[in-house]
């Protein structure tokens, strides 16, 4: 046999294919945390002015004109409406401004993540400096001295959705990418929520009373980490559903590849690039996150819409995974389950996903 012959028969075109798909892959993911992460710089952070009428109209216009646009100043009516607005997630710090004195109030919020926190005590500082004053730094929502710069919710999401999507990339590698039928659709699903409610709990435990890692209910976090696992397991079940082994690469760009970057983890979503900035927050990773973060220091406030992304996430997932099964039909050249020895859901379990997938 020719070496022409040789490579031919190692290298498959459907192997050559994934290899050419995995590469793509592999410099999107550079491409992404790159260009995420690299130059990260306050854009149109939400920022209230607290001051006397007068001042806080030109205070406000002179905060909406600093180069690079990094505020997006509103006034509001008092220093207990601004601590409320932080609490609540309306904006992410404040400046409070003594009409008497020479020392105005900053106040921040580092449960939201400390590197926007530290960034905008350290630009009023200069700014405050710059006009003869000096500034206090009152932080409303304190991020966990156990949770260094507050990247413990953000690692806890990443390992529910690393989790979701294995759990079902193994489904499929170890019988096949397509369910053969409805029922079998119906207990894959069924397997993802028993792994999602065991995989929430074993999170809220680990990163609650086992290292004090982040406050917060522990219950909440629990029912946060099995909607995260399932919503991500679901979706991963849908591509492989549609597009057969190729889905699990697809669940890996959508989640990892677009969404932990943007999920406004090591940065948090005012710093990060507009484009990053758009999508985080519609994918599980950015969404899970923000709630994480919620739970932990916010009291659950302002939680609905990336509940509702979640949600979305797992219930379309299942919609399309239950679709596909039921348009699934066994052609008269299939093994069916059963037929062949040690077989697969739909032939012989051989080849992962390759073999083993039941084509409409």
């Amino acid at each position: 046999m020719s070496l022409v012959d040789e490579l031919k028969s190692a290298v498959t075109p459907r192997a050559a294919l994934l290899v050419v798909g995995v590469f793509a892959l592999q410099l999107l993911f550079i491409t992404s945390y790159v260009g995420a992460l690299h130059s990260p710089k306050p854009t149109d952070v939400p920022f209230g002015v607290v001051a006397p009428q007068q001042a806080a109209t030109v205070l406000t216009d002179r905060l909406e004109k600093l180069p690079g646009d990094p505020l997006d100043p509103r006034t509001v009516a008092s220093a207990d409406a601004a601590r409320d607005q932080v609490l609540n997630r309306d904006i992410d710090g404040a400046l409070i401004v003594d009409p008497v004195g020479r020392t105005d109030t900053l106040l921040v919020a580092s449960g939201g993540g400390t590197v926007l926190s530290s960034t905008l005590e350290k630009m009023f500082t200069q700014l405050e400096a710059a006009n003869r004053r000096t500034i206090r730094t009152v932080d409303v929502a304190p991020a966990s001295p156990q949770d260094f710069d507050g990247l413990s919710a953000f690692y806890l999401v990443v390992g529910w959705c690393v989790g979701g999507y294995i759990c079902a990339a193994i489904l499929a590698i170890s019988a096949g990418s397509r369910p053969a039928n409805v029922h079998r659709a119906i207990i894959r699903l069924g397997v993802l929520a028993l792994y999602s409610v065991l995989g929430g709990l074993g999170g809220a435990i680990i990163v609650g009373p086992i290292l004090g890692a982040l406050p917060g209910s522990v219950a909440a976090l629990w029912g946060l980490g099995t909607l995260v696992v399932f919503a991500v397991g679901a979706a991963t079940l849908a591509l492989q559903s549609v597009f057969g082994i190729v889905g699990i690469g697809l669940a890996i760009l959508l989640i990892v590849v677009a969404g932990n970057p943007s999920a406004g983890g090591a940065f948090p979503l005012p710093m990060l690039p507009p484009f990053w900035k758009t999508i985080g927050p519609g994918l599980p990773p950015g969404a899970g996150t923000w709630s994480a973060r919620s739970i932990a220091y916010f009291k659950g406030n302002d939680m609905t819409a990336s509940m509702l992304v979640l949600s979305a996430w797992a219930v379309l997932g299942t919609a399309v995974t239950l679709v596909m099964s039921s348009l699934t039909r066994k052609t008269a050249t299939e093994p069916i389950a059963g037929e062949v020895g040690g077989g697969g859901e739909a032939g012989g379990g051989g080849d992962a996903g390759d073999l083993g997938e039941a084509r409409p």
